[in-house]
């Protein structure tokens, strides 16, 4: 007799099972013989792919997709998925989706072709969060877009290096402005990064940042050689503003599923420091005409 544990577990199991036989049906109906290349289809009066033309298309065994779609629990590889998510044109998110109802491992997000085009609207929710800092960068921290208050407060500015890591270590200005704060966040910053490699490890970007870093900061290689690993989350900085003072933030990174290559880094005022009325100054009017002469 099963235990709970084993009777939760199989009924998991075959959750999923069913949730990949209804899945498979259902893409398949939604390919057109035309679509998968088949000749004749136009004049099919069937709409979809028959099983054994999946199975011919995605180069498997037609007894094997069978029992797959049915739902089967047989071994299945991500070189046979893939083929058959190919056949099927299943976007990344349902690719991804295949291969947990498959009971592998999903591969990393990709950003689908469909929503390559989100600048615009990631412009505007940044834009929106004034006159609080934000910005967005890449899978490897380089900068895309920042809002002004960013520029204002945390000194992003188009003549420095482009990429949050490097300028973290490399920028005077940053590095001025948060102070005493900025040997106690330095190792944080270094672990966050390291997480980021780890989940693309034969990622040859990750590894020409780190090496960029490395040659510029030997605070940075030394905090590199640690192994440290921290999840990217929540940072609280303290920056020393030229002209309201002390600021108290806490840097949010979010991400969208549908741009999985990008990171918003969202700052929010700590309560009770008088830092959101500082920032709303420095926003105005006055506060931007006084920007233009920073007292150094």
């Amino acid at each position: 007799m099963a235990t709970p544990a084993q009777q939760a577990t199989d009924d998991t199991k075959a959750h999923r099972l069913a949730e990949l036989r209804e899945f498979l049906r259902s893409r398949r109906a939604r390919v057109t013989p035309d679509e998968a290349g088949l000749p004749g289809g136009a004049r099919r009066r069937t709409p979809g792919l028959r099983r054994e033309e999946v199975a011919v298309l995605a180069g498997v065994g037609v007894s094997w997709y069978q029992w797959l779609e049915q739902g089967r629990d047989i071994t299945v590889s991500p070189q046979v998925l893939d083929s058959v998510a190919r056949v099927l044109r299943l976007s990344s998110a349902e690719r991804r989706h295949l291969y947990v109802l498959a009971g592998l491992n999903a591969p990393p997000p990709e950003v689908d072709p469909a929503h390559a085009d989100m600048c615009e609207g990631l412009t505007r929710l940044i834009d929106a969060w004034m006159p609080y800092p934000a910005h967005i960068m890449d899978r490897y921290w380089n900068t895309v877009l920042y809002n002004d208050a960013a520029a204002g407060v945390l000194g992003m500015r188009p003549d420095i290096r482009q990429n949050c890591l490097i300028a973290f270590f490399t920028d005077p200005v940053y590095r001025s402005r948060t102070g005493a704060g900025w040997d106690a966040l330095a190792p944080q910053v270094v672990a966050q990064f390291r997480a980021a490699c780890s989940e693309a490890p034969e990622d040859d970007g990750f590894r020409a940042i780190a090496e960029e870093a490395r040659a510029a900061s030997p605070l940075f290689a030394e905090l590199w050689e640690r192994h440290d690993i921290a999840p990217a989350g929540q940072n609280r900085k303290e920056v020393e503003h030229p002209l309201v003072g002390r600021l108290c933030l806490e840097a949010t990174q979010l991400r969208v599923p549908a741009r999985p290559d990008l990171v918003i880094v969202l700052h929010t005022p700590l309560p009770d420091t008088g830092c959101e009325a500082r920032l709303q100054w420095l926003a105005s009017p006055e506060g931007r005409r006084g920007s233009m002469y920073p007292v150094r």
